[in-house]
Formats: C-alpha cells, sequence, structure tokens
C-alpha cells in the first residue's frame, strides 16, 4: 500500500508539472535549417520537456525581423545578429543579448576568380551583393574600415540589394555576393561553380568579423524573477541541444529536417550545413565573450561619419542567465 501511494503522489507531482509548464515562444532569424539545430534538437529529445517548458519556435523568413517580432509582443526571446541588436537598442529598442550560442562568425564575401579579384584592394569599383534587413550592417563597417565610399565610382564600391539567394553572382550581375560558410557558399557550389572558380573573403579573417545568432530578450522582463527563471531554463536546455548537435551533426540535421514544414531542405545540404555550423558554436557554452562582444562594437563604431553605432552601449548585455543556467 505504501508504495503504491509513493507511485501515486510521484505522477501525482509528475502530472503537476507537466501542467506547471512554461510557455516560452523563440522566434528564428530565418527559416528551419540546421543553422537553428539546437533548439529543434533540444525540443525533440526532450530537454525543453526536462526543464518544465513548453516551447514553441516560430520560423523567420525575408519579410521577418526579430527585433519587430519581440517589439511587438510576439517572442519571449529572438535570435539576432549583434549588429541589427545594437542598432535598434541605440534607437530605442532594450535588446538584452542573454546567451551567444555561435563563437564564430559564418559571414564571407564569395567573388568568382574571373573577376580578377584577390584581395579587398580589388573590391574597389567593383558590384557587390550585401544582403539588407538588418545584415547589411557588418558589411558597411567593413567597407568604411577598408575608406571604401559604397556610393559607387572607381575609388568605391557599388552595391546591389542581394536577394537571399546566389542569383548575383550565378548571372554575373556583381563580381562578389554575401554568403555564409554554411549555406549560400554551398548553393553556389551546387550551381555548378568549383571551389577553384571562386575566391572567398571571410569577415573572421578580415578582422571585422561580428557576433551572430545570439539570443535576445527585452531589457524589463529580466526583472521579473519568473521570467528570469524561464530563461535560465531555456538557455540550459538549448546549449545541451546545441553540444548534441555538434556531436551528433547528422542526426542533428535530420531533426532539422523533420520540422521543416515547408519541405524546401534536403538531407544532403542539411548535413553540410550542421557541420559548418558545429565549427561556429565550438568553443561556447553559451556565455557571451566580453571581448567578442568589445570587438563588435568596435567594429559597429568604426565607419567614419556614418557608423553602425555611435556610442558604446550600456546594458546591452548581461551573464546573468548563463550564470545561472551553467551551474
Amino acid at each position: 500500500m505504501k508504495r503504491l501511494l509513493t507511485s501515486a503522489l510521484a505522477l501525482a507531482a509528475m502530472a503537476g508539472a507537466a501542467q506547471a509548464a512554461d510557455d516560452v515562444t523563440l522566434q528564428l532569424k530565418w527559416v528551419t535549417q540546421a543553422q537553428f539545430a539546437g533548439y529543434y534538437v533540444a525540443q525533440d529529445m526532450g530537454f525543453y520537456d526536462e526543464e518544465g517548458l513548453n516551447v514553441t519556435i516560430l520560423a523567420g523568413g525575408p519579410d521577418i525581423a526579430p527585433t519587430q517580432v519581440i517589439a511587438g509582443g510576439g517572442a519571449d526571446v529572438v535570435i539576432d545578429w549583434m549588429p541589427p541588436a545594437l542598432a535598434a537598442r541605440e534607437k530605442g529598442l532594450p535588446l538584452v543579448n542573454i546567451a551567444q550560442p555561435f563563437k564564430s562568425s559564418g559571414m564571407m564575401l564569395t567573388c568568382l576568380a574571373e573577376t580578377g579579384i584577390k584581395t579587398p584592394a580589388d573590391l574597389k569599383g567593383r558590384t557587390l551583393g550585401v544582403w539588407f534587413f538588418g545584415n547589411e550592417f557588418p558589411f558597411f563597417s567593413w567597407m568604411s574600415t577598408l575608406g571604401y565610399s559604397t556610393a559607387g565610382g572607381a575609388d568605391g564600391v557599388t552595391v546591389l540589394k542581394q536577394g537571399f539567394n546566389v542569383d548575383p553572382l550565378l548571372q554575373k550581375q556583381a563580381d562578389c555576393i554575401s554568403t555564409m560558410t554554411y549555406n549560400e557558399y554551398w548553393q553556389v557550389i551546387d550551381a555548378g561553380i568549383a571551389p577553384e572558380q571562386l575566391v572567398t573573403f571571410k569577415y573572421e579573417d578580415q578582422g571585422v568579423a561580428t557576433l551572430e545568432d545570439g539570443l535576445y530578450v527585452m531589457e524589463a522582463n529580466l526583472s521579473d524573477p519568473a521570467f528570469v527563471d524561464k530563461m535560465v531554463r531555456f538557455v540550459r536546455a538549448s546549449m545541451k541541444g546545441w553540444k548534441y548537435a555538434e556531436a551528433n551533426p547528422d542526426e542533428a540535421a535530420m531533426i532539422v529536417l523533420d520540422n521543416d514544414e515547408t519541405g524546401a531542405q534536403t538531407e544532403g545540404h542539411q548535413k553540410r550545413m550542421m557541420a559548418e555550423v558545429a565549427r561556429l558554436t565550438a568553443g561556447s557554452n553559451g556565455a557571451l565573450d566580453p571581448a567578442d562582444y568589445e570587438r563588435t562594437v568596435a567594429t559597429l563604431m568604426a565607419g567614419g561619419s556614418d557608423p553602425v553605432i555611435t556610442s558604446v552601449p550600456e546594458g546591452a548585455w548581461t551573464h546573468m542567465i548563463t550564470d545561472l543556467a551553467l551551474q
């Protein structure tokens, strides 16, 4: 009887915990793909359930800006690059970075070798494809660092507003285009262009890399102990998902595919993407490295007469969540 009573109490406790699961809505920066594998793994493997969380993952897209979603109350936490997050903060949207799963930047400029471009000095007078919607900030900071005007001319560069595809390079509308190491670069390869026919400039190698794919919340929410507790559990489970994805990239890619409701992704591309993404998350336990933050800020302020941000932000990041999550 005692054993039955104990079992009944345990089941009741489990049922109560299930009923008390806290809702968390996460807005992705882009569509469902291996770039976000850690979160899908955490959901699929039950890591969020173990933390008493009911997590809803919202896919992004070309018309979805994470900063606008969270400003409108559509998400508790968003994934975004630090440049648009800091730019938004300076304009009055009090975003705070609570965790940084991506340690390295995957952004680069990919050029056709036949153009004769070999070094950044060869970019002058060229047409370059650039993503906007907040993704342009690292590029403009880099050009400013080089001293190149983005208004065209022999001593500057002409900016082509690039869609989220590689068509401008394939159709030779641009000499170079924006790509990510884990996505668009491989789309160029899959289009039949061999690696030796390309020249790439990784932002990391140029010394202008800025932080990507951090987790951001509204500053006011961090004064709410219940919200802080949810984020601690969310970050802990998410990082568990990321480390599992790093160690099991093929399995993680298949989990992503299972969650792709559009059916647009392919197994080969997602496995390749996950392998590349694992290089970017490697070395991060989720806590923001202050040195990486300071480098990002310095890059964004090095904009001459038109910097991305005009002053060093105050309160733009915190270790409060990761200090508790990583105990």
